[in-house]
């Protein structure tokens, strides 16, 4: 298990833990944690990032059966949600993502800004915003990204991009902490915690949800970014192999999800074939 997996682990344990308080652990059961879980869901998690929080509590449930503090595991009698397979993700069209960026407000806004821009418009994971380094910003206009399965992979930033990195970091709050100095820090000196990011993006998406009444339904997340800037290069032409690259996609099956997102270019290529079909007499 990687430390970031422990870290996720322990963090899903806490909010287990103050959404049930003040029951007693020992009191606690099924319910709890199917509440839990549909809890998780209406702030926007998906069938993976549950699984993920159910496993979690199966572990933590069966720490306390070793330590005798419960005689059961109700996590291990809760099903994980079925994973769909080729589902369609969700994504915002380039106005909306637009509309979104004018949403940033506040003290902190270049931070901030530089952030859901990283996710928006270079693909990043809310995990790897989280690791940035200030040495991962490169002079010639690159990013190093550190990904999963500790990967690193090279991002070519465009220049609007970079320019608003450069104005962060001239912003950036000095870090506290050792031989590292992350990109993005918190008003303690900090490096910022996924939650926080996560926090900066669902704040943003309230406000444009109040501007575009017609997204209020829609579950938006940091992760909707992601699919956002994959959809934006699908429909400028980006091949699926350079895609899958800037990505960090271990597997391109995985990439090719978003060749199947754009009904627009599913009709505009059949529309390509309508001119080709002979004329028939079918009276």
């Amino acid at each position: 298990m990687t430390a970031e997996t422990q870290r996720a682990y322990l963090n899903d344990t806490k909010r287990y833990l103050e959404l049930v308080y003040p029951e007693s652990i020992e009191r606690t059961g099924k319910m709890h944690i199917m509440r839990y879980l549909s809890a998780a869901r209406e702030r926007g998690a998906g069938d993976e990032a549950r699984n993920r929080k159910l496993s979690a509590l199966r572990a933590f449930y069966k720490a306390l059966i070793e330590m005798e503090r419960v005689s059961n595991n109700p996590a291990a009698l809760t099903a994980k949600s079925k994973m769909q397979k080729n589902k369609l993700p969700v994504y915002l069209e380039e106005e909306q993502l637009e509309e979104l960026l004018s949403c940033v407000k506040g003290k902190y806004r270049h931070r901030n800004l530089a952030i859901l821009l990283l996710m928006s418009y270079a693909g990043l994971r809310v995990g790897e915003v989280h690791r940035l380094n200030i040495e991962d910003l490169h002079r010639d206009g690159s990013i190093h990204i550190l990904g999963k399965g500790r990967k690193w992979r090279v991002i070519p930033l465009p220049e609007p991009i970079h320019k608003v990195l450069a104005g962060a970091l001239d912003q950036r709050m000095t870090a506290k902490q050792g031989r590292e100095q992350p990109f993005f820090v918190s008003q303690f000196g900090r490096r910022l915690s996924i939650r926080m990011i996560q926090t900066i993006a669902d704040e943003t998406f309230a406000r444009l949800k109040e501007k575009q009444p017609e997204l209020a339904r829609q579950r938006l997340s940091s992760h909707k970014l992601r699919h956002s800037f994959a959809t934006m290069q699908i429909r400028s032409g980006t091949d699926i192999r350079t895609l899958q690259e800037l990505l960090g996609h271990a597997s391109i099956e995985t990439t090719q999800i978003y060749t199947h997102v754009d009904n627009k270019q599913l009709k505009l290529a059949m529309g390509n074939i309508a001119g080709k079909i002979p004329d028939l007499d079918i009276d």
